[in-house]
C-alpha cells in the first residue's frame, strides 16, 4: 500500500484537522487519541510521510523514540499510573488502523480493562483536560 497523504494524521500535521495537542517539535507531534483505550491515551507521530516503521527515515525513528521517552513519564505522572504501555503497530494484520507511523502511550494499572482499539469517540472536553494534565506534568 502506498502512503496516503490525506490520512487523518497527515491532515493533523498540516493543521487541516484538529487535535488535542500535548507536545510538538520540528520532527514530531503528540496528541490525545480521540478513541482512547484508557484515560490519557496519547499518540506520538513523526512529521514524515511514513506508513509504518519500515518506511520511516532513520532520523525520524530517533526523534520519535526521543519524544516517546520524554512523554511517557509525563503521561504516567499525569494519570498517577503505576505502569505505562508503549505500543506501535505495523500493518492491518497487526491492528494498525491509521496508516501513518505512530506510537501509543497508554497509562496502565492492574484491574483496569482497556477499551477496544478505535471503537468509541471520547468526550472532547475530557480530552482537552487530559492534554492539559500531560502538559503540566511535562513542565
Amino acid at each position: 500500500m502506498a502512503y496516503d497523504p490525506n490520512n487523518i494524521f497527515a491532515k493533523i500535521i498540516r493543521e487541516e484537522a484538529p487535535c488535542f495537542k500535548v507536545y510538538e517539535d520540528d520532527m514530531t507531534l503528540a496528541f490525545m487519541d480521540v478513541m482512547p483505550q484508557a484515560d490519557g491515551h496519547t499518540l506520538v507521530i513523526p512529521k514524515f510521510p511514513a506508513e509504518d516503521l519500515l518506511d520511516l527515515d532513520p532520523d525520524y525513528v530517533a526523534a520519535q523514540a526521543m519524544t516517546v521517552k520524554k512523554l511517557a513519564p509525563a503521561v504516567k505522572k499525569a494519570f498517577d499510573a503505576p505502569g505505562i504501555m508503549i505500543a506501535q503497530l505495523n500493518g492491518s494484520a497487526a491492528g494498525q488502523t491509521v496508516f501513518h507511523f505512530h506510537t501509543h502511550i497508554i497509562p496502565r494499572r492492574s484491574g483496569l480493562e482497556m477499551k477496544l482499539h478505535a471503537r468509541e469517540m471520547a468526550d472532547f472536553d475530557m480530552l482537552k483536560e487530559h492534554a492539559e494534565r500531560i502538559k503540566a506534568a511535562l513542565a
